[in-house]
Order: structure tokens, then C-alpha cells, then sequence
């Protein structure tokens, strides 16, 4: 493991390599523990560079060979470093390099690199994973083709795959076999990937849009080939979807999805060879919800749109890494958003389109919101770095995404489109910058887009100020937007953005508005897009007979935080009216939040907490309306989440926090308990279980209603969340119940607890669900000893792992991160497990333990006790020996905030 500090690297100083690499042939003689790789580079003279040395990074290789055109190299002409090797090449514009390096898989925890997991050799390179392979310019704008041949033993891993096409395999002595595979395309060494394991295939051959017959498979283990099939369902899905939409079409004759079950990540883009945690691959209605199908759907797209959005056209360097990841997001998120409206039909189609953006919108403010106020906080294309992976961050994937969309918004399908084939028809093949994306996109449509390009160099969230004024004299409402951002780290100052803001007005009898402008002679359409790309603009709406409630950033269409005065008639109004339901839901949110946040104030202060009857009412009215879609009410009847509101308070106090949600969810529970009873038992779906989005609606609906049930002890819903529970045939059905009753602390809880224990004890994916419903898990009972308690139980239980990624993220990470009334503790016991947990896992897996260190980044945001507890441990973790540069880079800054 790398120990030393590292150091900061900046975009302003990029410079390309003085050689690259045209052509790599690998040949990997696979073993446990000493696996040899042996590395013939065609390296070329760069002529857009600056003359220099060869560079070569390695990490934690043992080199056996190195020779420069078949020759040892000439004394004095190599510099070695533990990790960089510098070769001085005169008068040749071509070398061949050949370097033999020995690697132990075995010892790899950090799952970087080559690694082993359940007896099989598996790959993760990004972002620099390849150097732990062997010696290599790891960096995204060295562009070669790959030629990979694997030798291994047959019995141990009978399959053998790379990137590309396989050309031969064959069987060798002793029981081993080989298998040569070339990639026709130049890859950065990010995207190189293997595969040796013992495995099988769902295999089928779908043609092309231009009649090329291609071979789709997804490799899973042994007896899990039966949970494969929605990956692949979801995989030619979104082969058709990229066909219609952008006429982009896979490019080789094979394309692979292997699934892994210990993954740092969701998963991986390598060319033609995609690896994937296995969560998101296997899929069974008994073993898998609603929203891991949804979930399996989505990643299983992204990685598939990657080959063009980040595989054909790279990045040049990692700082423009949301120039691949942001705009594949906006595209699953497109994707995802036309399947299910496609599967809800016409009638239903706009309201699933609906709920994809609140459940995209809810995902923003709940992860990228607190990242933007934090030390953390960074543009979508940061300025520097110390540790890459540290920067594969909601920021740069999900506001990356949302910025996307703004072009979009602003430019039109039509114009959109238009400019990702000028994107294609200059870049195919390149590893090119943010700028290059923008330009494609502003020539395309004949517009200057250089000021918007300052969302890609500002971090924070803007905050859009609106003000209203009516004047019933002439039938106008002046609507004045202003913008600004807070100083983030390293940025005191900021400019203002172009901010597409969609509008409509809302009459008294609830229709929407036609809109006029002052200056126009007709009244258009219902939403207008208006833009602000100053600090304050106004616009005016004429023609108007009553007075009007503004609807602003329906589609919530930039990712900003809106200031809007609204009074709590307003907001029920909104709830009740707002014909773009993704601002309908924000009504209920914001009603909900400002609830909310008054009683957490209520409970710091001592006083009794008492749930408003205005809100009590709007919320029974929207619970009721049965001409609203169930899949959209479960999201709108759903409280704030507590990362969320934990943002919106000063100081944050997650204890006072909690006990405003707990009562505040016992009183909806209790108050509309009839209402509940009657949904849940009215919405049960007969027959066996698909997944579809108007099941899925139902289902979400009705777990919610158990939820409020529990929540209030309502005999009759525990009830019937323990008959759901013991009848369900179903996992959403199952654990939807068993969630229900452990959110009410119940005490049937405690046996489905153990039944699904029993049931599920061999599935090591469903029992992370186990580990995350405990971890995350709420006290109603002051008495009832902390969940800590039984967090430090769970870590010696036998189905729990500390190697394996989705143990720690299920257990600690929901603990750490997803319940923050538990880990807060006033005692700070929480901090100090955090601390030991983090220290502990930074040894083995230092980008695992750098996602749950960033669990306390934003710790100057609670209140002054919990900082004075929470210092400490942060500094007894900088002062760890040996720790890691992911860790050190969070801990340092957050710390310096």
C-alpha cells in the first residue's frame, strides 16, 4: 500500500506523454499467488509532446524483466522509483519494450488491479488499477489496442475472457488451457479487463440495426444462471433504446456481463467485457425487489452506453471524468425514464416519467446537496486532486448528469441530438476534454454556450431567490429571479450561471395558465423555460384574470435550491393542484420539511411536539386521491429523507431530528389509519408477481402505508404487515412487511427477523439487505439499547465479512451514513467506532474505507457538542500509521474546513 502523502495534482498542468503506446500484447500465466505477466509495448514518439523519457507507472510489482528493442537497456539510460520507471530513448521514433512482472492476486484486498474472489481471477482498472497489473502509462489519453492471451488451469477457471474478440484458445500440458482474445479498438488501459473463473452463461444473439448478428452473454456462477435473465432483458433493451435514440450501435461481435461478488463498485464499462457487482445482475422475484430490478435495469444500461460515451470517446484526463459519467447518467436516466414509461402505457406513461426524475431529484439533494456545502464540495470537472478515486462522487456523476440535462433542456431534443452525432463524427477514437463536448453541442446549434460552461468550474449550489408580484389593476404578475452561490473551498467568489428555470402559473380554480409575456400578442403554452444568466431578471405575465401561484423549476429543471415564500396554504394548494407532478411532490416536501424542522426545533427546546392539522388534512387529501398514479403518491407521502434535512438545519441535530420524524410519522400513522388500512388492502396484486411499473406502484404504496401503520402501533396494520410478511410470495412484498415492522419496533419484528434469517441464510445478497435493515434501524423506545450495540454483534456474525465491499457498505455504510439519529450518539461511542472501523479497513481496502470515512466530512454542520466529540477521532485517524492517500485527502480537509 502506498504510504506516503500524496501529493496534489492540478488540471492546469496536464501535458501529453512524449511517447505513448500504439499496441500492447499481454500474456498472463495465471497462479494464486504469483501470477506472471509478461508486457510487449509498441511505444511511439508523441509528436504533439515535448521530448522526454518513456514513463511507465507500476504499483506493487515484482519486475523480473525489462528490455528495450530485445536488448537490456544501456547503463544509465533507466530511472526506477517504487512507482514510475523512466527510459531515455534517443534517435528512434519506435520502441519495443518487453517487461515480465510477478503479481500475488491472492494478497489484493484493495480489489485493484488483478485480484482473486471465490477462487476466480477478476480485473478493476479504473481509475488506476492497471498499473498493479504491470508496468504502463496509466493515463486515459494513452490510447492503444490490447491483444491479450490468458493461460491458466482448466479446472480452476475453464473460462477465460478479455476485451474484445476471441481469436484461439487451446489446451496447454498439465491441465491448463489458453485463450486469445484482440480488441479491434484503441482503449485506454482502464478499460482493459480479464476474467479466469469457473462460470456460465445466459447466452443470446441478437441483430443489429444495420443486420449484424452479435452474441450477448452474462456470465454468472454456477447456480445463479436462473437470476440472470432480467440483465439481459435489460441489456438488449437498452441495445434497441441507443439504436433509436442516438443511432449509436454496439461495435463488436460479442458483448460480455460478468458478475462478480466482491466489487468496489456497481460496476465496470471495459470494453466489450463488463464486470459487474453482482447485486446488480441477479435478480429473482424471491430474491430481489422492485427497486433492485429497477436498479439492474439502470446500471446494466449505463455500463452498455459507456461504450460510446466513455469507451469510443474517452476522457484526456481524469479531471474530465464527468464528461463520460455525467452525460451516461443523463442517458440511463433518459433510458430508465422511456422503459417504464413505455411498460406503463398511454395513460400511465407521464406519470412513470414523473417518478423516475423525483426518485433522480431525491437522490441530488439527498447525496450531491451536502457534498456542495461540504469540504468536499468540487465542480463537476475539479481543479485538483490528490487520490482520483476520492472523486468518483455524486457531484460529478449526478449534477454531471443534471448539467446534461440543462443543455438538453435548453437546446431541444432535436438540437441535442444533433449535437452528440457532430460530438461523434469529430471524437470517435480520441480521448478529448469538457470543452470538446460543449463545443460539438454549441456548433451544432449555432449558440454561444461559454458561459454555461461555468457549471463545469463552479462547485456549490446555486440558491434561485423568486419573488412574485401581482397587480390586479392590469391582470400582470411580475416574476423577479435572482441567483447566487456560497464560497465553497478554494472559491470565495462566484459568477452567475445560465439557469434554465421552468415556469407556470396556477389559477385559483387550479388549471393551469396559458402564459403571455409582456411584448407578445398571444398567450403560449402552460410551462415556459426562462432563462437567468444574470444576477436578477424579471419578466412579466400579462393578460391574466386572477391572481396566480407560481410553479417554478417544474421538472426541476436545474439543480439549484429554490427560495420561494410560500405559506402553508400555498403549499397544500400546490399539493393538491400542481399539474407537474414533480413539483406536486415538492409542495409535500417542502410542507413536510418546514413540519419537520419546526418540531426537531420543538424537541431541542424541551417543548411538546404537535403535528399541525392543515398538514395533517393535505396529506389525508393527497393519500386519498385515487386519480393520482400509486407509484407517485408512495414518493409524494414519503417524509423527507434525514441527510436531507439534516442539511437544512443550524445546527444540525440528528437527535432532535429523529424525534420529530418518529412523531411526526406515528401522527400520520394514527390519525389516517383508516385511510392506510383501506389503501394496503385494497392495492394487493392478484396472480404471480411481475415486474412492471404499475405492480411495482402498488407495491411501494402499500409498503409505505404498512410503514405509517407500524409506526403508530396500529394493532390492526402490524397486523397485517406480520400476514404479509409470513404470505408474501415475493421479495418486495417480503421485506417491505418485514422493513415495516422493524420501523415500528414491533414485537413481531424480532421473529420475521429470524424467519428471513432462516430463509435467506445461503444467499449472501439477500442477507445484505439483513445487515442494512438492522444497521439502519429506529428507536421508539428510549429504554431499547442503542443500535451501535447491535451493529459491533453483526460484525462477528458469520455471513459478514470485512473483505467483501457490500457487507461493509450494508452494515457500516448504513449505519455510518443512513442513520444518523443511531450514529450521533451524545456520548460519542458512534465517532469512536467510525474511527476504529475506518482505521481497520484502510489496511485492507483503502477506497472502502475512504466512502465510509466521508460519513463525518460535514461534521462543523452539527451542534457544538457533537463537534467536540467528533475532533477527536478524526484526528486519531490522520494520525494512523500507514494511512492511505483516499483516506488522508478526506480526513485533511475535513479537518480544515
Amino acid at each position: 500500500m502506498r504510504t506516503e502523502h500524496a501529493p496534489t495534482i492540478h488540471r492546469a498542468d496536464y501535458a501529453p506523454l512524449a511517447w505513448t503506446v500504439a499496441r500492447i500484447d499481454l500474456h498472463f500465466a495465471l497462479a494464486p499467488q504469483a501470477t506472471v505477466v509478461t508486457s510487449r509495448l509498441a511505444c511511439v514518439r508523441n509528436p504533439d509532446a515535448a521530448p522526454g523519457p518513456i514513463v511507465l507507472d507500476g504499483e506493487e510489482l515484482e519486475t523480473l524483466a525489462l528490455t528495450v528493442d530485445g536488448l537490456d537497456p544501456a547503463p544509465g539510460t533507466v530511472r526506477r522509483t517504487e512507482s514510475r520507471i523512466e527510459i531515455d530513448v534517443a534517435d528512434r521514433d519506435e520502441v519495443a519494450l518487453e517487461i515480465v512482472t510477478r503479481i500475488n492476486p491472492q494478497a489484493n484486498t484493495a480489489l485493484s488491479g488483478l485480484y482473486l474472489s471465490r477462487g476466480g481471477y477478476f480485473t478493476q482498472c479504473e481509475a488506476e488499477g492497471f498499473r498493479r497489473i504491470t508496468w504502463f502509462p496509466d493515463r486515459p489519453d494513452v490510447m492503444a489496442r490490447f491483444t491479450v492471451t490468458l493461460e491458466g488451469d482448466k479446472a480452476a477457471c475453464p473460462v477465460l475472457l478479455s476485451n474484445g474478440n476471441l481469436v484461439e484458445e487451446g489446451e496447454l500440458p498439465d491441465g491448463r488451457h489458453y485463450a486469445r482474445w484482440e480488441d479491434p479498438f484503441p482503449k485506454p488501459c482502464y478499460l482493459f479487463a480479464l476474467v479466469a473463473a469457473d462460470l456460465v452463461a445466459l447466452e443470446r444473439r441478437e441483430l443489429t440495426a444495420s443486420g449484424r448478428e452479435v452474441l450477448l452473454q452474462v456470465w454468472v456462477e454456477k447456480g445463479n444462471l436462473d437470476r440472470a435473465g432480467h440483465a439481459m432483458e435489460s441489456l438488449v433493451h437498452a441495445m434497441r433504446w441507443d439504436e433509436e435514440t442516438f443511432g449509436l450501435e454496439l461495435d463488436l461481435d460479442r458483448f460480455m456481463i460478468v458478475a462478480v461478488s466482491d466489487f468496489n463498485m456497481g460496476a465496470m464499462e471495459n470494453k466489450g467485457l463488463n464486470i459487474f457487482n453482482a447485486k446488480y445482475v441477479l435478480a429473482k422475484p424471491d430474491t430481489a425487489t422492485d427497486v433492485d430490478y429497477e436498479h439492474i435495469e439502470s446500471v446494466v444500461a449505463h455500463e452498455y452506453f459507456h461504450n460510446w460515451t466513455g469507451n469510443r470517446v474517452t476522457c484526456r484526463d481524469w479531471f474530465q471524468l464527468t464528461l463520460k459519467e455525467g452525460l451516461t447518467v443523463f442517458r440511463d436516466q433518459q433510458f430508465s425514464a422511456d422503459m417504464l414509461a413505455c411498460a406503463a402505457g398511454a395513460e400511465g406513461g407521464s406519470s412513470a416519467r414523473a417518478v423516475k426524475r423525483i426518485d433522480d431529484v431525491r437522490v441530488l439533494r439527498s447525496a450531491q446537496f451536502p457534498e456542495d456545502a461540504g469540504p468536499m464540495a468540487h465542480p463537476i470537472r475539479p481543479e485538483s486532486y490528490q487520490e482520483i478515486n476520492n472523486f468518483y462522487t455524486a457531484t460529478v456523476y449526478e449534477k454531471g448528469a443534471e448539467v446534461i440535462r440543462m443543455l438538453h433542456t435548453l437546446l431541444g431534443p432535436e438540437g441535442f441530438r444533433n449535437g452528440m452525432d457532430l460530438y461523434f463524427s469529430y471524437h470517435d477514437g480520441q480521448a478529448v476534454t469538457c470543452d470538446d463536448f460543449v463545443n460539438a453541442m454549441a456548433e451544432a446549434n449555432g449558440r454561444d454556450l461559454d458561459q454555461f460552461m461555468r457549471w463545469y468550474g463552479q462547485a456549490g449550489t446555486p440558491r434561485l431567490r423568486a419573488q412574485g408580484e401581482w397587480n390586479g389593476a392590469d391582470g400582470s404578475y411580475t416574476l423577479t429571479l435572482s441567483q447566487s452561490t456560497q464560497p465553497t473551498p478554494g472559491q470565495p467568489d462566484k459568477l452567475p450561471l445560465v439557469i434554465p428555470v421552468a415556469v407556470g402559473l396556477i389559477g385559483p380554480d387550479g388549471a393551469d395558465l396559458p402564459l403571455q409575456l409582456e411584448g407578445e400578442h398571444q398567450p403560449g403554452a402552460t410551462t415556459r423555460v426562462l432563462e437567468l444568466a444574470t444576477e436578477t431578471r424579471q419578466w412579466r405575465f400579462t393578460n391574466l384574470a386572477a391572481e396566480p401561484a407560481p410553479s417554478l423549476l417544474r421538472g426541476f429543471s436545474a439543480p439549484v435550491i429554490l427560495e420561494l415564500d410560500e405559506d402553508d396554504g400555498r403549499l397544500a394548494f400546490r399539493m393538491a393542484h400542481d399539474s407537474d407532478a414533480c413539483n406536486r411532490w415538492d409542495a409535500a416536501q417542502r410542507y413536510a420539511e418546514r413540519v419537520l424542522l419546526q418540531l426537531a426545533a420543538d424537541a431541542a427546546a424541551g417543548r411538546a411536539l404537535k403535528v399541525p392539522a392543515p398538514f395533517i388534512d393535505a396529506f389525508g387529501k393527497l393519500l386519498r386521491n385515487e386519480l393520482l398514479d400509486p407509484a407517485f403518491r408512495a414518493q409524494a407521502l414519503a417524509l423527507p429523507g434525514e441527510a436531507y434535512l439534516l442539511e437544512r438545519m443550524e445546527p444540525a441535530d440528528p437527535a432532535a431530528l429523529r424525534a420529530a420524524q418518529l412523531h411526526v410519522g406515528a401522527e400520520l400513522g394514527r390519525v389516517l389509519a383508516a385511510d392506510w388500512l383501506a389503501l394496503a388492502e385494497s392495492l394487493v396484486e392478484p396472480g404471480e408477481y411481475r415486474y412492471h411499473p404499475a405492480d411495482a406502484g402498488g407495491r411501494a404504496l402499500v409498503n409505505l402505508a404498512l410503514r405509517y401503520l407500524c409506526a403508530a402501533r396500529v394493532d390492526a396494520g402490524v397486523a397485517l404487515a406480520a400476514a404479509r410478511f409470513d404470505s408474501a410470495t415475493n421479495m418486495t412484498d417480503r421485506f417491505g412487511a418485514l422493513a415495516a415492522l422493524m420501523h415500528g419496533a414491533v414485537p413481531a419484528a424480532e421473529a420475521a427477523l429470524a424467519a428471513f434469517y432462516r430463509r435467506y441464510q445461503n444467499d449472501t445478497l439477500v442477507l445484505d439487505k439483513w445487515f442494512a435493515l438492522q444497521a439502519g434501524a429506529w428507536r421508539r423506545d428510549a429504554a431499547a439499547a442503542p443500535v451501535l450495540a447491535q451493529v459491533r454483534e453483526l460484525l462477528a456474525d458469520p455471513a459478514f465479512s470485512p473483505s467483501n465491499p457490500n457487507k461493509v457498505y450494508a452494515l457500516l455504510g448504513s449505519f455510518f451514513r443512513a442513520n444518523p439519529g443511531e450514529f450521533h450518539l451524545a456520548d460519542g461511542s458512534g465517532y469512536e467506532f467510525w474511527a476504529e472501523q475506518v482505521i481497520a479497513l484502510d489496511a485492507a481496502n483503502p477506497q472502502v474505507a475512504a466512502r465510509m470515512a466521508r460519513a463525518l466530512e460535514n461534521w462543523r454542520r452539527f451542534t457544538p457538542a457533537l463537534q467536540a466529540a467528533i475532533r477527536p477521532q478524526l484526528e486519531r485517524v490522520l494520525a494512523a500509521d500507514g494511512l492511505s492517500p483516499d483516506v488522508t485527502e478526506i480526513v485533511e480537509k475535513a479537518l480544515a474546513a
